[in-house]
């Protein structure tokens, strides 16, 4: 299916591995010029060899924890390829663990990454957004409407995002900036990898087996691949979803129970 991207110019943050290099991969096959960013530089140095054409790839290695560092991001992508089409805020891991042990630096690193980074970005992309009426997707995650004990910094600061998408969106309708949220759940990533070994300790089984019970016991379908999300923000971002506006999409097998 041709998606009409082609020619569009994107930027994706967390690139370097996961959801982000798949998102980055698929958006690049459609044809966009795209720039990579993470902290990583070596990591986006081998996934712009993996998408190939130099012309339509560019790196930007950079800690967008850094107040500065999204509307350098912006402007670096403006000076490489004349303008923004497409955004796609991914950055951001937080720390799991028992709330009473988690600290005030492990709250204020969460925030910084995930959500600062996310609204720093679209404010530093937005005028050129505006002026290509361009999409920003948000990559927020299911522990945002689907909290647990071991998860509330991950659980609160997606959820800040969710809200935050749903504002953005409502400026987005009188700019012309198509604006959506995208909640991946239990995607096969280094993160889900770690899950996975620490089940496989639990239960004393190996990982096919540590995997066949997380799937039961969430009553999910199966585990996500990063490319399931690519191909989902690549139709949003497209002609073929720009009637999608302000809309939280779980991509998660099953896992959010509620509506």
């Amino acid at each position: 299916m041709d998606l009409n991207l082609a020619g569009k110019v994107a930027i994706v943050t967390g690139a370097s591995r996961g959801i982000g290099a798949a998102i980055a991969q698929q958006l690049a096959r459609e044809g966009c010029s795209v720039v990579l960013a993470s902290r990583s530089i070596e990591d986006l140095k081998a996934r712009a060899r993996e998408i190939g054409d130099p012309s339509r790839v560019e790196v930007h290695a950079s800690d967008l924890r850094e107040p500065a560092a999204p509307a350098a991001l912006a402007a670096a992508t403006v000076a490489r390829f004349g303008g923004i089409d497409i955004v796609v805020c991914n950055a951001g891991a937080t720390k799991r663990g028992d709330f009473l042990a988690l600290t005030d630096a492990d709250w204020a690193d969460g925030f910084a990454l995930k959500f600062f980074a996310h609204t720093r970005l679209a404010r530093a992309a937005w005028p050129h957004l505006r002026e290509r009426r361009g999409s920003i997707v948000l990559i927020s995650g299911v522990g945002g409407r689907t909290p647990g004990a071991e998860f509330t910094i991950g659980g609160s600061v997606n959820a800040a995002v969710q809200s935050f998408g749903k504002a953005l969106a409502d400026r987005g309708a009188l700019d012309g900036v198509q604006v959506n949220t995208v909640n991946p759940g239990d995607i096969r990533t280094d993160r889900f990898d770690r899950r996975l070994k620490a089940a496989m300790q639990n239960w004393g089984v190996d990982a096919a087996e540590a995997e066949k019970r997380m799937v039961a016991e969430e009553s999910l379908t199966r585990i996500g691949e990063p490319a399931d999300v690519a191909s989902l923000v690549s139709f949003i971002v497209s002609p073929r979803g720009s009637y999608l506006h302000g809309a939280m999409i779980d991509i998660d097998g099953g896992k959010t129970k509620t509506t």
